[in-house]
């Protein structure tokens, strides 16, 4: 692969660096994975071939685990599920997530061996496995893992030791990467890709990893491109400068930040901004007016208080409750609002989630005013390249549109196709989505400039899927 290298990054180990310049939305490099498998939760609703959500799958007929779109895909995802496929039959149930995931990999590499392409730069032996690391509860579960994998491998395959195995159990819990269905909008699967796996993190990175499904439709699979994640630069890149991603999320205070690094990939975080602290002020901070701010006291109080009624309001959510859910975001909104900024991130969970609800209720204006609230927030918090900004944008531009608030609507949209022409390219099928949504709402906008009363009566009509009678004039 010539545009990285592996180098020793001080304090990290092993990491990758670009051994050329890159610019914002430049590809890396792309990889496909080892071996990727469905969760366990979304077995019967995902195509186990391309990960695609369909609503009607087709089972196969010897295991009757594995779904998929149509016998294209099922041919498709043939070479990987025929093993599988047997040793489910043989062994009378489907293992978890985990442990099927394990033998496709071990299978792939008793097949092609510990390299299974020329691009790979390291094998999985060669990558950190942490097993030493692990809590107790971990290793009990490791252990029931290991002896449900031995109980279900089959004995006309190879033979591995005890030790290869949980190598491999230790490789995929710190390493493997959550597979997203085909609008890259809810993980449904996770894979092990070995290169990424070099990929060091940092809290305020310079890559960002997405998933790219590839094409599997047409009838001839030597037609098909693979599933693959692409690293892609969000920045100017120097030469010779370390690659990084985020493993978690930056919204998270640099402590949270830290404590989710130890505990699932057995790290401490010396970035710059988890030494620094950087942002965290403003995360948990008081709203300032005229030069005043609210004591340290009621910013802890009304904290505090949010946190509360955020647990409050996840339970009313999991019950579907989302009137309920209204009630306590308006509530803790009204309390905490004049005393909590705007970039605190209690109330950033309170006004996403008033955002959704209410648009999924139908009040428009109300969610709109919460998704601009929200993304204004993100904007101060993120880099301005993330993902999850543009990704935000977007639906607030979609729930203005909504609430025929088109100016602000068409100003959001244009900016997630910024970002996610950036983190996801053009030919992702989000971003064509929303390049479809940007001409729509480009359209809309010079309709309603040119006379306002006609595009809202047009609007009106089109929502109420009636045609609209047309005006008489004078």
């Amino acid at each position: 692969m010539e545009t990285v290298a592996i180098f020793d990054s001080p304090g990290k180990g092993r990491g990758l660096k670009a051994t050329k310049e890159f610019w914002a939305g430049d590809v890396i490099f792309s990889e496909a994975s080892i071996a990727a498998v469905v969760f366990d939760s979304l077995a019967e609703r995902i195509c186990h071939s391309c990960f695609r959500r369909q609503e009607k799958l087709q089972r196969c007929g010897q295991c009757k685990f594995a779904h998929y779109c149509d016998r294209t895909c099922q041919r498709a995802g043939w070479a990987e599920h025929k093993l599988e496929c047997s040793a489910i039959k043989a062994y009378g149930k489907v293992p978890n997530e985990n442990i099927r995931l394990v033998a496709r990999i071990m299978w792939r590499l008793d097949k092609e061996g510990s390299t299974v392409s020329d691009m790979q730069l390291t094998t999985l032996d060669e990558l950190e496995d942490h097993i030493a690391d692990m809590p107790e509860d971990d290793l009990k579960e490791l252990k029931v893992d290991i002896h449900n994998f031995l109980d279900y491998w089959p004995h006309n395959s190879k033979q591995h030791t005890i030790d290869d195995i949980s190598h491999i159990f230790g490789v995929i819990n710190c390493n493997g990467f959550s597979v997203s269905d085909q609008r890259g909008l809810q993980a449904v699967g996770v894979g092990l890709f070995p290169n990424l796996c070099l990929v060091n993190h940092d809290c305020w990175p310079n890559c960002t990893v997405i998933l790219n499904h590839g094409n599997q439709s047409a009838v001839n699979t030597m037609f098909h491109s693979q599933r693959r994640i692409e690293l892609r630069a969000l920045g100017k890149i120097a030469e010779g400068e370390e690659l990084t991603v985020a493993y978690v999320d930056f919204l998270n205070l640099s402590e949270e930040r830290q404590r989710l690094l130890k505990t699932q990939y057995f790290f401490d975080c010396t970035c710059e901004h988890c030494k620094n602290r950087i942002k965290d002020d403003i995360k948990i901070g008081g709203r300032e007016e005229d030069g005043v701010k609210p004591s340290e006291e009621q910013v802890k109080e009304a904290t505090d208080y949010c946190f509360q009624m955020l647990e409050k309001m996840e339970k009313a959510r999991l019950n579907g409750d989302y009137h309920e859910v209204v009630k306590i975001c308006r509530e803790c909104i009204e309390k905490t609002e004049p005393v909590l900024a705007d970039t605190h991130i209690y109330l950033l969970r309170m006004w996403s989630t008033m955002s959704e609800v209410q648009a999924y209720l139908q009040y428009f204006d109300d969610a709109a005013d919460y998704a601009r609230k929200m993304v204004e927030g993100y904007m101060k918090l993120y880099h301005p390249n993330n993902a999850a900004l543009g990704m935000a944008a977007m639906r607030a531009g979609v729930t203005h549109w909504q609430a025929g608030q088109i100016e602000v609507g068409h100003g959001m949209i244009c900016k997630a196709y910024a970002i996610l022409m950036i983190t996801h390219g053009p030919i992702h099928p989000i971003t064509k989505d929303l390049d479809a949504m940007r001409i729509q709402t480009e359209m809309e906008l010079r309709m309603f400039k040119q006379n306002e009363y006609v595009y809202h009566s047009m609007r009106e009509a089109a929502l109420k899927n009636k045609p609209m009678t047309m005006i008489q004039t004078l």
